[in-house]
């Protein structure tokens, strides 16, 4: 076990240079974690933590695959208890109470969501989700969820469900279940501090860099960047890549599923503030929802649709789940939605374990396993439980590779920028900073410097200063990195392309 290490948690390409450059000068490593999404930026910070000497690769950007597709919930597990896996439904619920209370309290708020009853809706649905939100109010209680995070579920009103709701259907409205579970601000953000924490405790995050083979005599990587090779032998390797985990691991058994999501203007549903939640068609345990976000925008989402052949590295949402979602929500909608209303569509791909049946009903769990060369490679499960995921990893890479490491520290260890409530509510900074950077939020303004301008939104509250803060702290190294990661501009087409001066403008600046 190395020393313990504190580091800068600033990404850049300075910083990235010169990390590889020490690789390849010193190849031995304790750790080398093979994929830049939540899970191995989690195993990253998990495995740095414990003092062991780590190296996370990505051969994309940070969040580029799955990770930056999610709905952005941290939720409690309601679906897995309706099919009886209480096991994941507990693991949901404690790993979210970890995140809002400890990791990351400044990206995580709760959020009010509400499924709308009109006259002529089954009785026994509407008492199954009844129930249902009884029971997500037991595990937040076993979770130790204090109800000033998390309120309980209850009954509403017409007039109540109204206010929450202004754009449901009116007609045989009796009212609506209110429950609450947890929104990131940006799932994409919380990858980020992740990987940025894990570097405070002297982990080497390296993009751009593919892991080309794994061996039980080490890896070979590629700087996608120069194209150089940088042989590499770490003592334990974690293949965090999900859906193309096969490719290091052919011993994987995969059958991913698609997740698409269309992003819409609050203002076409009324200017919801709460989650419009509409069981599908046929079923007591799916739902599609209308999720609000900060910016206005909603998110309306999502299908679970099995993918066959290879995994794309940038899946795309077809017409038919736009169609699908469309449809569905407007089942509850007092004005439907077109194609009109669409400004955005994006899907993921979830790494479900191969298993029997349609993908919808394939188990959310997670496995861990040793593959014949030595790897450890984590597959499943989903963005809430990742640090759970990632501790379960390294456990198995120490107890395997025989690493001398401290324990897990990641329940108890707050990202960078995360505080409690009360210091981040008397931080110098618009609200909508502290909610994406928390006490980092100044540090934002910061790169401004006597340039206002900086200062001056160039699209959707986006500022120059923003970009700027990206490039120099968290690791973007192209427009790309800070329009579609670093920030979420290029969830809408027409949007991004206003900001791609803005965003070149950065990366020259901090060139």
């Amino acid at each position: 076990m190395s020393p313990t290490v504190t580091a800068s948690s600033s990404l850049n390409a300075a910083r990235r240079t010169a990390d590889l450059a020490a690789l390849e000068h010193h190849p031995r490593v304790d750790v080398l974690v093979v994929g830049g999404g939540v899970t191995g930026a989690g195993a990253a910070l998990d495995a740095a933590s414990r003092g062991l000497s780590t190296v996370l690769v990505e051969r994309h950007d940070l969040a580029f695959g799955t990770s930056r597709w999610s709905s952005k919930l941290v939720h409690g597990g309601l679906r897995y208890l309706a099919k009886g896996q209480l096991g994941i439904a507990y693991e949901s619920a404690r790993e979210r109470d970890v995140l809002m209370r400890v990791t990351a309290p400044h990206l995580v708020r709760p959020l009010p969501m509400v499924v709308p009853v009109h006259r002529g809706d089954s009785l026994s649905k509407a008492l199954f989700v009844r129930m249902g939100m009884g029971a997500g109010d037991l595990l937040r209680a076993l979770a130790g969820t204090p109800g000033g995070v998390l309120p309980g579920s209850r009954l509403l009103n017409v007039r109540q469900t109204r206010r929450l709701l202004p754009g449901v259907a009116r007609r045989g409205l009796l009212g609506g279940i209110l429950s609450f579970d947890g929104q990131l601000v940006d799932d994409a953000r919380l990858v980020v501090g992740l990987a940025r924490t894990a570097a405070r405790e002297g982990a080497r995050i390296i993009t751009r860099c593919s892991a080309e083979s794994v061996s039980a005599d080490g890896a070979v990587l590629r700087d996608e960047v120069t194209g150089r090779i940088v042989p590499v032998r770490p003592r334990a390797i974690v293949n965090a890549t999900g859906v193309h985990a096969d490719q290091l691991d052919p011993n994987v058994r995969l059958r991913p599923s698609r997740g698409s999501h269309l992003v819409l203007d609050g203002a076409s549903l009324g200017g919801p503030r709460a989650a419009l939640t509409v069981p599908i068609d046929g079923s007591v345990s799916r739902f599609v929802f209308a999720l609000p976000q900060p910016d206005g925008r909603v998110l309306a989402g999502l299908t679970d649709e099995p993918v066959d052949g290879p995994a794309p590295r940038v899946p795309e949402a077809p017409e038919a789940d736009v169609d699908f979602l469309l449809r569905q929500i407007n089942r509850a909608l007092e004005t439907r939605l077109d194609r009109s209303d669409v400004l955005g569509a994006f899907a993921g791909l979830r790494p479900l374990l191969e298993g029997d049946g349609h993908s919808a009903d394939l188990s959310r769990g997670h496995a861990v396993t040793v593959a014949p060369n030595g790897t450890v490679t984590v597959v499943g499960g989903k963005l809430t439980t990742y640090r759970a995921m990632a501790e379960q990893a390294v456990d198995t890479a120490v107890r395997v590779r025989r690493l001398s490491a401290g324990p897990c520290r990641t329940r108890s260890l707050p990202l960078v920028g995360a505080a409690a409530h009360e210091e981040l509510d008397a931080v110098d900074a618009p609200r909508r900073l502290v909610a994406r950077y928390g006490t980092e939020a100044a540090d934002v303004l910061a790169e401004a410097g006597t340039d206002s301008a900086l200062l001056v939104p160039a699209v959707r509250g986006i500022t120059g200063a923003e970009l700027r803060f990206g490039v120099r702290h968290e690791g973007a190294m192209d427009a790309g990195d800070l329009l579609d990661r670093r920030t979420r501009v290029g969830l809408v087409p027409a949007e991004r392309a206003r900001a791609e001066a803005a965003a070149k403008e950065a990366i020259d600046a901090a060139g």
